[in-house]
């Protein structure tokens, strides 16, 4: 397994799929960055070998990106020759993005290597989204993308409107696209009880802070909220790491709320779940655009499993996920936002029921082992895809119909 943005076991969707590939008896090599958390180069985690290469820059601008994706291309290269010689592997699974990890797999493929691309992001939607244009970057992420559905044997897909982008789109046959969510598995992901520090009620965030995610949005929302006559006592707990901390850090200064808007930084294991344990209101304020409209966000399933309240903007893959189980922004502005906070800050009774529904959507329709499932179904897929072209496999349910 290649994945470039983050390292395991830090990635909960990859590290989950890798320890159920694992667990099915599969053999599993991850090949990830390093960070000052996780800065071994080489070692067994649960039977589970990682190598992690560096990442000498952060991008910033065109030539950033060049540089940074050409490095941890060098890198990811590197390490799967060295993980081959060493150990031999059947299938390179790769996670973008970027959408060039299947130059690595090209060598692999030629001595009758299965390659498998799971689809975490829709990368020229996230160039649009993050530089609000298209032109010839975007021309060119529409081709990377093309060429990686091209030379895929199987696609897995972080939802259906990514599957069916993958049919339609990527021209890949439908019987080779599996969707498998990024649920958490709920034997690992549970509500840790802590006793609270003070009686202020706690609005939550927890993700990455990148300029597409509405951050932001939240802040703004906070400053409002705090002038607002009748609204009880609160603070804003902003779980998570990006470019964007510093710039919403001074966001919170200069409307006057930092002092109740506390920044974690990233979280992990039992201080991860405890933070998440404390949210009173878990807020998902990324704006509507091309990019947030088609993807599944982590926090809507780790909300849910933990049974928080949930307040976001009507974006069309988190309606779908989550129906009547969260509280909807009367419109796309912080005032909207900070409208339908301010619904659960002053009704307990209301954050009782949206609570409820969100513990009902998760315990009815976000199971990890129909995902599981899904992931085994697409590797045996990959292994017979080359050898039996007329093979057709179908897959569990990867979300649960309400009724089931």
């Amino acid at each position: 397994m290649i994945i470039e943005n983050l390292p395991v076991p830090l990635d909960r969707r990859s590290w989950q799929e890798a320890c159920a590939l694992r667990d099915a008896g599969w053999e599993v090599t991850v090949i990830c960055p390093a960070s000052e958390r996780h800065p071994e180069r080489e070692i067994v985690i649960d039977g589970i070998r990682i190598y992690r290469h560096p990442l000498p820059l952060e991008a910033s601008g065109a030539l950033g990106f060049l540089l940074e994706y050409g490095a941890a291309l060098f890198h990811e290269a590197r390490l799967a020759l060295k993980a081959f010689r060493r150990h031999g592997f059947d299938v390179i699974h790769v996670a973008n993005p970027p959408d060039l990890l299947f130059l690595i797999a090209l060598p692999y493929k030629a001595l009758g290597r299965s390659l498998i691309f799971d689809h975490h992001d829709i990368c020229p939607e996230l160039y649009e989204s993050k530089f609000k244009k298209r032109g010839p970057m975007h021309a060119l992420l529409r081709l990377f993308e093309k060429l990686t559905f091209r030379f895929a044997d199987v696609v897995i897909s972080a939802n259906e409107t990514f599957r069916e982008l993958a049919i339609t789109r990527g021209g890949v046959h439908p019987d080779d696209v599996f969707t498998v969510y990024g649920v958490p598995d709920l034997t690992q992901f549970k509500r840790i009880p802590k006793a609270r520090a003070d009686d202020a009620i706690n609005v939550g965030y927890v993700g990455v802070m990148g300029a597409q995610d509405g951050v932001d949005n939240l802040i703004r929302a906070v400053a409002m909220l705090r002038n607002e006559s009748g609204v009880p006592e609160f603070i804003c707990k902003i779980v998570g790491d990006g470019p964007e901390l510093p710039a919403l850090k001074a966001l919170a200064e200069s409307l006057g709320v930092a002092d109740i808007c506390r920044f974690t930084g990233f979280l992990s294991g039992e201080s991860f779940l405890g933070a998440l344990s404390g949210f009173d209101v878990g807020v998902i304020p990324d704006p509507f655009d091309v990019y947030n409209d088609k993807i599944s966000m982590n926090k809507v399933f780790e909300y849910s499993a933990l049974g928080i309240p949930i307040v976001a903007f009507e974006l069309g893959e988190t309606k779908r996920l989550l129906g009547d189980a969260a509280r909807y922004a009367p419109d796309h502005s912080p005032k909207g936002l900070a409208s339908a906070i301010s619904d659960l800050l002053r009704d307990e009774p209301l954050r009782r029921v949206y609570a409820e529904r969100a513990r009902e959507r998760a315990r009815i329709r976000f199971h990890w082992p129909d995902q599981v499932a899904a992931l085994l179904t697409a590797y045996d897929r990959a292994l017979l895809r080359g050898t039996v072209g007329t093979l057709r496999s179908g897959q569990a349910p990867a979300i649960r119909d309400e009724r089931s």
